[in-house]
């Protein structure tokens, strides 16, 4: 059983990957495309705008699938999660919210990048340099 996060946005405003890359690595996440649309990736691929899934990962091996729509992405990751995969997984969704001007649809209703930020205490991850780049 997973657990899924989902970002909406206004019609044709779903941000590209590089857009909430970039806010990753200012916040000290640096995570790497593993695969688009079901196909492995070679280092620093980069997935067209219109991709409909990514896999993306951390150095540690965590993994996080977003699945792309028209207007959307949900953010998906396995139900006994630790707290490291859990970490990246609300970092991604804050990242593709902030970039596209999203709404975070949770339990609490829906919510701005900015106030789910603060609500997950999303600080820079621990251990991680911001400089290293994705």
């Amino acid at each position: 059983m997973g657990m899924e996060q989902a970002v909406t946005f206004t019609a044709g405003s779903r941000p590209t990957w590089p857009a909430a890359r970039k806010l990753l690595v200012s916040s000290g996440f640096v995570v790497q495309v593993r695969m688009i649309d079901g196909e492995l990736t070679v280092p620093d691929e980069e997935p067209p705008e219109n991709w409909r899934e990514l896999r993306l990962g951390t150095a540690e091996g965590r993994m996080v699938t977003v699945r792309g729509e028209q207007d959307r992405v949900v953010l998906a990751i396995w139900g006994n999660a630790d707290a490291g995969l859990v970490q990246i997984w609300n970092a991604l969704t804050w990242a593709f919210a902030e970039a596209g001007k999203g709404n975070i649809h949770t339990a609490d209703g829906l919510q701005s990048a900015a106030e789910y930020g603060r609500c997950k205490n999303l600080g820079a991850a621990p251990g991680s340099n911001a400089e290293s780049g994705g």
